[in-house]
């Protein structure tokens, strides 16, 4: 599961670094380059509301096999091209293969643990699945540096075909599938959006993600073009913000010992916004001053993040694949629209995901506190 979880950060961070050198080589604005970025998420988008109905009706092994095949493949070709349509093409395609592995992964902890048991193992995957945007860049910068940036579609194949390997061995997670056609389970969706606590905490928990997709987007050029530092130290201040995320899911199972779930949460958007202002009013204090202003963010969404997903989880009785499937649709297409923003030609990025930051954290909050007061929220 952790793996499966891990597809989007391993898919997306460890061609950052090659990025700055790509707009080079190919004489590319930094817009045109970052669609490598932004079309992968947009079909992973999408794919995950095919994957979701999909493994409600015919189970969780099966779609996973097909989608980890359509990403080796796809990896694979894109590693054989060297213009930049050609390797937007196959990163798009291996966008709709990586979205089997996150929606179903998620699911498949709906199908095997309930209540606080899965907020447990949500919160696991929390400190397990940063180590791929700790490692991924710092891969990246390897294999750019010592070998060329076709080398880590290379590598993303092999991590691919490792996946594919191992959900080939393991069983089926669903035990009661649905008897329905497949038309009439993407109805599923229908009936997600008609329950309104589930929709509003989706847009809520998307909404505390952007600045972290627009951090995405903007690192490698606010730390390599702007700070001026090398492939290989951009991938090491990268992890660092991985490991905050890590650190924020470690606290997470420390502190719901002592404290209420939605207490960490309203603590966690809290975090955002205060990193955001540090974002903002942080501009003259170099590299160092914009990673501890996102390490404040990563931590606070590591803290937030599993009991707001298992939440979320327990809107829902039935039709946890689709459930699954809309939730981090919503994620990454919200942060598509964040990656393409902090890409255009601003004169500082860093003050856009501070403006994210801080926009985002304190609409969430706001919007948070008041579905509590208003008892809006349902437990199993």
């Amino acid at each position: 599961m952790a793996l499966l979880s891990a597809f989007p950060p391993l898919s997306i961070d460890m061609i950052l670094p090659a990025l700055p050198t790509l707009a080079e080589t190919w004489n590319q604005p930094v817009a045109t380059i970052n669609l490598i970025l932004v079309c992968f998420v947009v079909t992973y988008a999408f794919f995950l509301l095919v994957y979701g109905p999909v493994s409600d009706r015919y189970g969780r092994r099966r779609p996973l096999m097909v989608g980890l095949s359509v990403f080796v493949v796809s990896s694979l070709l894109g590693a054989m091209m060297d213009n930049v349509s050609s390797v937007i093409f196959f990163r798009a395609l291996q966008g709709a293969g990586a979205a089997a592995g996150p929606s179903l992964a998620l699911a498949m902890s709906k199908d095997l643990f309930t209540g606080k048991d899965r907020e447990r193992v949500l919160a696991y995957l929390g400190i397990i699945v940063p180590l791929a945007p700790m490692l991924a860049p710092t891969f990246g910068s390897w294999i750019t540096a010592w070998l060329s940036w076709h080398w880590i579609f290379y590598a993303q194949a092999i991590l691919g075909l490792i996946a594919l390997i191992g959900v080939s061995r393991c069983p089926e997670t669903l035990v009661s599938r649905s008897s329905n056609s497949l038309a009439q389970v993407a109805g599923a969706y229908i009936r997600l959006a008609k329950n309104p606590t589930y929709v509003a905490l989706t847009l809520l928990m998307a909404t505390i993600m952007l600045p972290f997709f627009g951090f995405i987007a903007g690192s490698s050029h606010i730390y390599i073009t702007g700070f001026g530092l090398s492939e290989q130290n951009f991938g090491y201040f990268f992890a660092f913000n991985a490991l905050c995320i890590m650190l924020g899911s470690i606290a997470f199972l420390r502190l719901v010992r002592g404290y209420e779930s939605k207490t960490l949460i309203t603590v966690g958007f809290t975090g955002i916004l205060v990193g955001g202002l540090g974002l903002l009013f942080g501009e003259g204090l170099g590299q160092w001053g914009f990673a501890l202003a996102m390490a404040v963010i990563a931590f606070s969404g590591g803290l937030s993040r599993p009991p707001s997903n298992n939440l979320i989880l327990e809107q829902v009785k039935h039709e946890a694949g689709a459930a699954s499937s809309l939730l981090l649709f919503t994620y990454f297409i919200l942060g598509a629209v964040a990656m393409w923003f902090v890409s255009l030609e601003w004169e500082s990025k860093q003050a856009i995901i501070g403006l994210l930051g801080v926009s985002c954290g304190g609409l969430c909050l706001t919007a948070w506190l008041t579905m509590r007061r208003m008892g809006m929220l349902r437990h199993e």
